[in-house]
């Protein structure tokens, strides 16, 4: 873990844009209706990726700017309410300071997205939002929950032990 400040600007980077890359390519393969397709997201293709890369450089850097602003210490205090670090598991703490920053900042990307997206090119009424925003909520949810406990995180931690070996 980020032992100096530049540090934890480090891994927070990595964590977002490795969180915004997943998301978007699943986002982007959505809004290409791929998961309509026999075989659905399995038929996964460049053009997808391509699509989703554009986006993910402004998208990883909201997800660095919310997550430093208010997901990190919010998921910092669930984790402090479910776990003790000086009794539990810290395995256990961590999962559960993940949990935490992902309730916060899946409805928080989750309400950026539908502003940029939906409300400003896509013409939807503003009075619409909520509605929007809680319906990409209920999509995004489960794969963020799923991508950044299995595939971000675990992703993160790897490479910021390779770029910092003293720490890992």
């Amino acid at each position: 873990m980020p032992k100096t400040k530049m540090q934890g600007v480090v891994f927070g980077l990595i964590m977002s844009y490795a969180m915004a890359c997943g998301m978007e390519v699943y986002n982007t393969a959505i809004k290409m209706g791929v998961q309509l397709t026999a075989g659905g997201l399995s038929n996964l293709t460049g053009l997808v990726f391509w699509e989703a890369f554009q986006e993910m450089p402004y998208m990883g850097l909201l997800v660095f700017l919310f997550s430093n602003l208010w997901g990190n210490r919010l998921g910092a205090r669930f984790m402090a309410r479910h776990c003790d670090p000086a009794r539990d598991n810290p395995y256990f703490c961590r999962l559960m300071r993940q949990a935490g920053t992902i309730a916060v900042m899946c409805p928080t990307m989750s309400l950026a997205a539908s502003i940029l997206f939906q409300i400003i090119p896509g013409g939807a009424p503003l009075a619409q939002l909520p509605a929007i925003w809680i319906g990409t909520v209920l999509k995004n949810f489960p794969m963020a929950f799923f991508w950044n406990m299995f595939a971000a995180a675990p992703l993160t931690h790897w490479l910021f032990g390779r770029l910092f070996p003293q720490n890992a």
